[in-house]
């Protein structure tokens, strides 16, 4: 058999009921490092949206009524698919993403773990016995499915963010209409449409439909259209939600992050450097979850920022498909661009650049930036770009203050000699998830995931809530004899 993504079938296609013509034309998809033309996809436009979502609506109903076992095959033989064409995927999310080979492997193990988590999803008991309030009468609730899912996706992890909403709204019995970037529309949406097909996924119960603003707004506003999940920056967020709103939509949000990794007196600094560094750097920090601000104890400050200048310093930059390197490029101009200015802007208002701070095009050397105040750009916004601001405090209070001092709460993470210290602090942050003794860039599929503010609105992704995210309850009773009432 071919590999996943072989053949020309799907050239210049999107996948509504199989591979056809798009109304909204062609899209080329490029190697962000070298501006190659890798792919041409179909670049769908409200039409096709609007088509989409009749046709998955017409297929959700009898995927709904298939067996939860039958059901749930599909996605451990989708699992196998992807485990037996790991190599394919990986170079494309190497070449279309920019994508180190270690964070492509990383992303393919972390989309095989979510399937093998939805495919455990149908066999769960999906209801419960309720007391009755009258004798006679039976009580029951159980889970049903929403009808059809929009689901928007983003270019950074495109194979796992789709997978985390696509695969647990599917293995519940409800059809899903797929938005991916339009940068990453192969291996965030061809491969998952070329996946789930050769799975045995029934005809028109998966959609896939590639492109921008316009296609996302109408799969916001289609009525059709129960729920919208939605990964992405916070300034799209909020765009998203007013247009789901309108339809009263249910609506999940993942958005950005500002993420602080507080490094407390008594850490260990080699290693709370080896974490600030991944957490800052990996994949050129082009995370949701990236330390975007190291919150450091005044005692222990200036040996940090020397341990993380070297390490930053040590980090190779380049073409990822050509050699092993620690950072590929940034997806586009604009991204670079604008970590540039954040970086520029930064230190013309006082800071210290101690590693880095320069770009060959896309190629962004890890940068770490010291004397960072809250009053300037690199405290302020999300940078999503290999920049690690580092703001020195006097003490636990001060950390604290300076990590909540933000619209963002996602992740935060506090590196001490002392969990129980950890632990407390902990319990000050606003955000979704904090890791004690960990750096911010952890994800779990069997955990909940999610922030709060302008992070997103909750923790709505991981095994346990799927049932919560993706279904509704029924309340349904029953007599054995039908009963009068008083008129």
């Amino acid at each position: 058999m071919a590999g996943l993504l072989g053949g020309d079938h799907w050239h210049n296609k999107i996948y509504s009921n199989g591979w056809i013509d798009s109304a909204g034309g062609v899209l080329k998809v490029t190697e962000p490092a070298t501006g190659e033309v890798l792919a041409g996809v179909g670049l769908a436009n409200a039409s096709d949206i609007d088509r989409a979502a009749e046709r998955a609506a017409a297929a959700q109903p009898g995927w709904a009524a298939v067996v939860g076992p039958e059901r749930a095959a599909v996605f451990r033989k989708a699992a196998m698919l992807l485990d037996e064409n790991r190599d394919e995927i990986v170079r494309w999310l190497v070449r279309e993403t920019g994508s180190t080979q270690l964070k492509a492997g990383f992303e393919v193990e972390l989309s095989l773990a979510e399937l093998w988590e939805a495919a455990a999803l149908p066999t769960q008991p999906s209801g419960q016995v309720l007391p009755s309030a009258s004798e006679g009468r039976h009580s029951i609730a159980y889970r049903v499915p929403l009808g059809v899912v929009g689901v928007i996706t983003p270019w950074n992890f495109p194979l796992y963010l789709a997978l985390r909403a696509v695969a647990p709204a599917l293995a519940l019995g409800n059809a899903v209409v797929l938005k991916p970037d339009e940068q990453t529309a192969v291996v965030g949406g061809v491969a998952l449409a070329e996946l789930f097909e050769r799975a045995g996924l029934p005809d028109g119960v998966l959609q896939v439909m590639a492109g921008d603003a316009e296609p996302g707004q109408a799969l916001c506003e289609n009525p059709r259209v129960a729920m919208v999940s939605f990964t992405g920056s916070s300034e799209v967020g909020r765009m998203v939600g007013a247009s789901a709103g309108r339809t009263l939509k249910r609506l999940s949000l993942e958005l950005g992050g500002n993420n602080a990794l507080i490094i407390l007196d008594d850490a260990d600094l080699d290693v709370a450097s080896s974490a600030g560094a991944w957490g800052a750097f990996a994949h050129q920090g082009q995370i949701c979850m990236a330390a975007g601000r190291h919150i450091v104890l005044e005692s222990v400050a200036d040996e940090y920022i020397d341990r993380i200048a070297k390490r930053a310093a040590a980090l190779t930059v380049g073409d990822p498909n050509k050699s092993d390197v620690a950072l590929g490029p940034l997806i586009n101009e604009r991204q670079a661009a604008n970590a540039e200015r954040i970086v520029t802007q930064t230190i013309a208002a006082g800071a210290a650049l101690r590693a880095g701070g320069t770009r060959d095009g896309l190629f962004f050397q890890p940068t770490v930036l010291a004397g960072v105040t809250a009053a300037m750009p690199a405290f302020r916004e999300e940078i999503f770009g290999p920049v690690a601001p580092v703001i020195v405090v006097g003490d636990e209070d001060e950390a604290i203050a300076a990590a909540n001092d933000t619209e963002y709460g996602l992740v935060a993470a506090v590196q001490t000699g002392s969990p129980e210290r950890g632990h407390a602090l902990a319990q000050r942050l606003r955000t979704g998830v904090v890791h004690v003794n960990d750096q911010t860039v952890n994800v779990d599929n069997f955990s909940p995931f999610g922030g709060i503010g302008a992070s997103g609105n909750g923790s709505r992704f991981g095994a346990p809530t799927s049932w919560d995210e993706f279904t509704q309850w029924r309340w349904v009773t029953s007599r054995a004899k039908a009963q009068g009432y008083p008129f």
